[in-house]
């Protein structure tokens, strides 16, 4: 037991020194990760408001199939990853692979769903006729849309928030797809895993300590932005 007490006063040493290797792949976990959360917000976030506002067949089947990836495993996403862009693969001439963009396409491929089920649901609980009385003055539908989505600001957020938290708390899209390459596409999550199966429990409790104090701060945030919307 006291061997676990001096590798956790330790970790917090490391953290409070700001020890380059831990500040490195906090860094650069924090950079991919919001990195893969803006562009996917970019899109997911105007086409959420495309399917809530739209009607057409097979609509509500679709919803489901987008909350059912709310859970999609992130090995799963590796795996369609590494194959796309592996050296045989379709995308493979790009080079890409075991690469901090890559890992970026991963990230955004996995919280898709989680943006676009939040943002719909987001959507829902705008009052219709919002809607109709802006197209009634005038607006386009793209115009509408972008009304409801500032109305609805704050639940968006909270979303975009979520999509943030699973980007950055995953590890098994990053291992496959980003190889785990010390000082390059090394994340939190591939450290931790790394440096406990090598015994380095003061480095991984380093890590550790600051991906649960993330999940707090995010934890934090998505609660404070559904209060105030």
């Amino acid at each position: 037991m006291s061997e676990l007490w001096k590798a956790f006063l330790r970790a917090v040493e490391l953290i409070v020194n700001l020890d380059p290797e831990v500040t490195g792949i906090t860094w650069r976990s924090l950079h991919i990760s919001a990195t893969s959360t803006i562009l996917a917000s970019l899109i997911c976030v105007p086409l959420g408001g495309m399917i809530h506002f739209r009607s057409f067949s097979g609509k509500r089947g679709l919803i489901s199939i987008i909350q059912t990836f709310y859970s999609l495993p992130t090995v799963c996403v590796g795996l369609l990853v590494f194959v796309l862009f592996s050296r045989v693969g379709p995308l493979g001439r790009f080079g890409i692979l075991f690469t901090p963009t890559v890992m970026v396409i991963g990230q955004m491929i996995l919280i898709t769903p989680i943006l676009l089920g939040l943002t719909i649901s987001a959507l829902s609980g705008v009052d219709r006729t919002i809607k109709d009385s802006t197209l009634s003055l005038g607006a386009t539908e793209l115009q509408a849309i972008w009304a409801i989505i500032k109305e609805a600001r704050f639940a968006v957020w909270a979303a975009v928030v979520m999509g943030f938290g699973r980007a950055v708390s995953e590890v098994g899209c990053a291992m496959m797809v980003g190889g785990n390459i010390r000082g390059f596409t090394r994340m939190l999550t591939t450290a931790i895993s790394l440096e406990t199966q090598k015994g380095e429990l003061e480095l991984a409790l380093a890590l550790g300590i600051i991906l649960i104090s993330l999940a707090l701060v995010i934890n934090v945030i998505v609660n404070t932005i559904q209060q105030r919307y």
